[in-house]
């Protein structure tokens, strides 16, 4: 068959487009993300447990925003397995930021929040950090066991 015989042959025209049976996959990872998400925590602060509040609040939780809209985080909880508790007050967390959760005692300001413990809340050993909506859903969690670092990127 001639060249412009297969051309002519090949080409789809408008009209026969709208009858065919369109399908579109969609990407597995990018729906799995969750809009808040625990992105990264540091569950074995520097040096020895002793207790002092700089050395709590070197044991953290990151919190990210992973959309382009802000969300409020309002009644929002971070738990550990031991429910140890940190509730969102009236808090908005704007469109791909971080705010950092401390366990000691501080300022909170838009970027930094505090447990205010007087002790520890992330065993070394291993625990799960849960993030939970202001109605108790599970949003996203992130679990570790000992690392020679002391963090985990979730």
């Amino acid at each position: 068959m001639p060249f412009a015989a297969r051309l002519a042959a090949a080409t789809l025209t408008v009209a026969s487009l709208t009858a065919l049976p369109l399908t579109f996959a969609t990407s597995t990872a990018a729906a799995a993300t969750p809009a808040v998400k625990i992105s990264y925590v540091y569950f074995d602060s520097p040096g020895a447990d002793k207790g002092g509040n700089t050395s709590l609040n070197a044991e953290y939780v990151r919190i990210t925003n992973t959309t382009g809209t802000a969300r409020s985080l309002k009644g929002w909880t971070l738990r550990d397995r031991s429910n140890h508790v940190y509730t969102f007050p009236a808090f908005t967390l704007k469109a791909r930021a971080t705010v950092i959760v401390h366990t000691g005692k501080g300022t909170a300001t838009s970027a930094h929040r505090y447990y205010n413990k007087s002790w520890y809340v992330w065993n070394n050993t291993g625990d799960t950090a849960y993030l939970r909506d202001s109605r108790g859903k599970t949003m996203h969690t992130c679990a570790w066991t000992t690392s020679k670092t002391g963090t985990k990127s979730c």
